[in-house]
């Protein structure tokens, strides 16, 4: 019988190729954008207030795809944006909020 730190890989690797990848939750993105991101961008169709440098989320859904990848861009936040200390799936929340926004 083999040893379970022989088999411990393979048990690993079953679980996770069993385990469904979680789906981003665009719902979950708007309230997080709109709790940390709406001080300086628009982040919301209605939303009537931000700081004239911040593009609106409508913006970069329009040009997201164009340079780094949005979720690569705010897990290494450009030094006028706070880092926010965003989990992987909060990044992929926003990510899929924005894309909502697309035209």
């Amino acid at each position: 019988m083999p040893s379970l730190r022989a088999t411990f890989p393979l048990l690993l690797a079953t679980a996770l190729a069993a385990s469904p990848a979680l789906a981003a939750d665009a719902a979950n993105g708007e309230r997080i954008a709109k709790r940390w991101c709406a001080e300086c961008h628009v982040v919301a169709p209605g939303q009537t207030s931000a700081k004239a440098d911040a593009p609106p989320f409508a913006t970069i859904a329009a040009r997201n795809g164009t340079s780094v990848p949005l979720d690569k861009f705010l897990l290494n936040p450009h030094p006028k944006m706070p880092d926010m200390q965003l989990s992987r799936g909060e990044v992929a929340d926003i990510v899929a909020y924005i894309a909502t926004l697309k035209k």
